[in-house]
């Protein structure tokens, strides 16, 4: 019952979608409304709102994953099965979340960020995911974000599966992909797959096409 209990409350967390609330009450903007794929995400407040709305809500997406989890690691027992429900429940929260009818929810990843950091001083899966993004980013550049994002948290799911030895942190890290692999399909606009090596080559690549 208490893993339930801090999962309920990580779920709750998650659900108050940050990167929408707090550029529509202090600037006036809907992201959802301008943003073409609609993202109650920090990527469309940079873009729409700027950049100190921006990394406040960053943060806010971090601590929201971050607090219930490391709360739960304090008081709950992370070998347990029923924790992997504990570290995916923000997660799921900003991707499903209660307050706004279970719909309209956020790609997750910062949050995702969040709930692994939460697991201190366990860093292994967190690192992992940094990882694969780092490389899908600055060495092969996988555009757009969509397929960048699909690929990285495919790989991110399949390597804690099959490297930590810890069964309640493979279950969650599996079901935050699954979770944020989803969301990223719901948003889908059929765009089309590149590879680039290096960002100043993907740079290049886009100004070429822009001429």
């Amino acid at each position: 019952m208490s893993y339930l209990l801090y999962a309920l409350a990580g779920y709750l967390s998650g659900s108050v979608l940050y990167s929408y609330e707090i550029p529509k009450v202090f600037c006036g903007i809907d992201i959802c409304a301008r943003g073409k794929d609609h993202n109650p995400g920090a990527a469309n407040v940079f873009r729409y709102a700027g950049p100190l709305p921006g990394a406040v809500c960053v943060a806010l997406d971090l601590l929201k994953g971050f607090l219930p989890v490391a709360i739960a690691v304090q008081r709950l027992t992370p070998d347990s099965p029923w924790f992997g429900l504990v570290l995916a429940a923000p997660v799921l929260g900003h991707a499903y979340p209660l307050y706004y009818g279970l719909r309209g929810g956020g790609k997750a990843i910062a949050v995702s960020f969040g709930a692994l950091l939460g697991l201190l001083p366990e860093l292994t899966p967190a690192l992992i995911l940094a990882i694969y993004y780092l490389f899908f980013s600055l060495v092969a550049v996988i555009d757009p974000h969509f397929y960048r994002s699909v690929i990285t948290f495919t790989l991110f799911g399949a390597t804690v599966a099959l490297w930590l030895a810890t069964p309640s942190y493979t279950i969650g890290c599996v079901l935050i992909s699954v979770v944020v692999i989803r969301r990223h399909f719901a948003r889908y606009e059929g765009e089309k797959p590149s590879v680039h090596l290096g960002p100043h080559h993907a740079k290049q690549q886009e100004r070429e096409n822009h001429r």
